[in-house]
C-alpha cells in the first residue's frame, strides 16, 4: 500500500511585527500544507539571514516561499491599500523570477474585492525610499519598492530550487508619502488588506501541489 508524500510546506516571510500580526489574524483555513509565517526583521541583510536559516531546517527544505508585507508604490495613481504582485524581484545582486503571478492576481481580486492589483517588477532597497529616489527607481521599470522581498526570494532560490512569489500592500505612494516608517502602524486600510490575502496565498500554494500534466 503506497502512501502519498507529505505536501510541500509554505513559508510566508514578512519583516515587521505589524505585518506578522495581520497575517496571523487572517483566515488560516484552506491551507494546502504546513504554513510557517516568518518575521525576518527589517532590511535585506536581516531577510537573507532569517530565510537562509529557516530553509536549512529539513522540515522546510522544499518549502515554497512567498514574501509579503508593505511596500512603497512608485507609479503615479497608486494608493494605500493597493496590491502589488511581483513578476520579478530585483536588487543589485540579481533578478529572481516569480511563479504563478496570474493566479495570484486572480485570487487576490477574489479575496479583496474592490482593491486595485498592480503587476510588474518589484525592486529592493536597503533604506526607505523618498523623493527623487522614487522617480529614479520608477525609471528602471519597477512599480514598487521594499527592503526585503528581493533578498528573501534570492536567498530562497539559492538555498534550492523552489517556487517563489512576492505580494505587497502599498502604504506609501507618490501622492501619499509617509513621514516615517512608524506611520505604517496607522495604516488601517493596508493592515486590513494584508489580513485578507491569506486565502489567495493558500490557493497559489495549492496550485503548486497539483500534479503536472
Amino acid at each position: 500500500m503506497s502512501t502519498r508524500p507529505a505536501p510541500a510546506p509554505l513559508l510566508i516571510a514578512c519583516a515587521l511585527g505589524i505585518e506578522q500580526l495581520a497575517l496571523r489574524a487572517g483566515d488560516r483555513g484552506g491551507a494546502g500544507g504546513p504554513v510557517t509565517v516568518l518575521r525576518t526583521g527589517m532590511g535585506p541583510a536581516a531577510a537573507e539571514r532569517s530565510v537562509t536559516r529557516m530553509l536549512a531546517d529539513p522540515a522546510l527544505r522544499d518549502a515554497a516561499v512567498l514574501a509579503t508585507g508593505f511596500c512603497a508604490g512608485l507609479a503615479p495613481g497608486m494608493h494605500p491599500g493597493d496590491l502589488v504582485v511581483a513578476e520579478e524581484t530585483r536588487d543589485p545582486r540579481g533578478t529572481t523570477a516569480c511563479v504563478g503571478t496570474d493566479l495570484l492576481v486572480k485570487e487576490l481580486v477574489r479575496a479583496v474585492p474592490g482593491r486595485t492589483v498592480h503587476t510588474g517588477p518589484l525592486t529592493g532597497s536597503d533604506h526607505v525610499v523618498r523623493g527623487h529616489e522614487r522617480s529614479d527607481l520608477r525609471a528602471t521599470g519597477a512599480i514598487a519598492v521594499d527592503m526585503e522581498s528581493a533578498a528573501t526570494l534570492l536567498s530562497a532560490v539559492r538555498a534550492g530550487e523552489r517556487p517563489v512569489a512576492a505580494v505587497r500592500v502599498v502604504v506609501d505612494a507618490p501622492e501619499h508619502e509617509l513621514v516615517r516608517i512608524g506611520t505604517v502602524r496607522g495604516g488601517i486600510s493596508a493592515f486590513r488588506v494584508l489580513r485578507s490575502v491569506l486565502p489567495a496565498f493558500f490557493e497559489w500554494h495549492r496550485s503548486l501541489l497539483l500534479p503536472r500534466r
